[in-house]
């Protein structure tokens, strides 16, 4: 394969990576494009719980990459990457498969960080993926049923309590939907739901800290604790066992007897990306590439990279689905303007506030940092937010109207006008 034939590739189908497809199909971009991801399905991250909570279904949350592309000049390849070589431009995949490519894109994204903590990995349950969404369904659902027929009280409760490792905002948003659902499940069986216990456990002194939700905390914080959520700050989980999770609090070892340990304590940077030569002044504390405004490698500049995997040298971003979507659509324009003769542009990324979901129908929405909608005006702004993102017009005029179809005609059928609980802030 000579050169002026090589493809571009996109390593990585979430945000960043589907969106540089998307957008270089849509700007009739002159070279093949291939995008490699080794799941069949895109999954829309910030709407996993409204999938898990069957507000909406899998298709909507979680579309198919070749449904998505149909029609565009772009190549899906279901595929693992299992090398990057980028002095000699290669990419090698699972099934023996190799790429010599003109341009690449790193949109591999980040995994699970369980810190080294004993039984973490093996004991608890991830919830990033629909894979994982399906797994902890099955496995709440078996704990409530068993749970409605034992006799013996300490197993009971031990099946009824349900622990969370980190109270970032995927700790936060889970548990208040868990709060919700849960009880009601286990109402459907017959039992008391005054003996579900969901528990919030955080190594730092309060939740959401250093996060874009922050300005949300205290609305997070009292919308969980009317929840019924304990919340348990400076916790150091120390192991995670197959009847309980033990921690350590005020240098004292304790534990809390559970079946369910839901894992949402952060993310490290993809171990593809760690093994990349790139010098260590070129990568921030995390491991994650340090790019250029461009989002190009300052050593490689045929290489592009976005989403959890890259940090800005110059305007450090948090890792969120609307910067990771913002940044495919820059390095599409950046990859067209090269491909003309052009000189690449500074991304222009902008932080558009906050969205966190704190149950069924309820959100809070920190809108430019400057206005708090709550309540079920926050959950509206919420979804209608996430829609607009969701990839393709077609995918997301058909997502938005079954969603509107189904709020305006089911769930406030007979209820009564939606009223705005939020306030500009500083303002009287």
């Amino acid at each position: 394969m000579n050169q002026q034939t090589n493809p571009t590739l996109i390593l990585g189908g979430g945000f960043t990576g589907l969106f540089t497809a998307m957008h270089l199909s849509h700007q009739k971009y002159s070279q093949p494009i291939i995008l490699i991801d080794q799941k069949e399905r895109f999954t829309f991250q910030p709407l996993l719980y409204e999938f898990f909570s069957e507000e909406m279904d899998a298709n909507q949350v979680c579309p198919r990459y070749e449904k998505l592309l149909e029609g565009s000049n772009v190549t899906f390849v279901q595929d693992r990457v299992e090398g990057i070589d980028l002095h000699q431009r290669q990419v090698s995949l699972a099934s023996g498969l190799n790429y010599t490519y003109n341009y690449l894109v790193l949109a591999l994204g980040s995994v699970v960080n369980y810190f080294g903590i004993e039984g973490a990995r093996e004991n608890s349950y991830p919830f990033r993926t629909r894979g994982n969404v399906i797994a902890l369904e099955k496995h709440l659902r078996n704990c409530l049923q068993r749970a409605s027929q034992t006799t013996d009280a300490e197993e009971r409760r031990r099946l009824l309590t349900v622990v969370f490792m980190g109270a970032g905002p995927s700790g936060v948003e889970m548990a208040a939907t868990l709060g919700d659902l849960l009880p009601n499940w286990y109402r459907e069986l017959g039992g008391d739901p005054q003996d579900i216990r969901i528990v919030l456990l955080e190594k730092m002194p309060e939740l959401l800290r250093g996060d874009i939700n922050n300005d949300v905390r205290d609305t997070a914080r009292k919308s969980l604790e009317q929840g019924g959520v304990e919340l348990r700050f400076e916790h150091t989980v120390t192991g995670v066992y197959p009847d309980r999770i033990e921690f350590k609090h005020n240098d004292q070892v304790d534990a809390i007897p559970t079946v369910t340990v839901i894992w949402t304590a952060g993310v490290c940077t993809h171990p593809l990306i760690r093994a990349l030569p790139i010098p260590e002044e070129y990568c921030d504390r995390l491991g994650r590439i340090q790019v250029t405004p461009t989002l190009q490698l300052p050593s490689f500049p045929e290489v592009f990279a976005g989403g959890d995997c890259a940090a800005e040298m110059v305007n450090c971003l948090p890792p969120l689905a609307q910067v990771a979507y913002q940044e495919g659509a820059a390095i599409a324009s950046n990859l067209k303007a090269i491909s003309q003769g052009k000189q690449p542009s500074p991304a222009q990324v902008k932080l558009r506030g906050s969205l966190l979901k704190l149950g069924l129908n309820e959100s809070a929405a920190n809108l430019f940092n400057q206005f708090e909608v709550t309540g079920k005006a926050g959950h509206l702004i919420r979804q209608a937010t996430y829609l607009k993102l969701l990839p393709t017009p077609i995918h997301n005029c058909k997502a938005t109207t079954e969603w509107l179809i189904d709020e305006i005609f089911q769930r406030h059928s007979g209820s009564g006008s939606l009223v705005s609980s939020g306030a500009a802030k500083g303002q009287s």
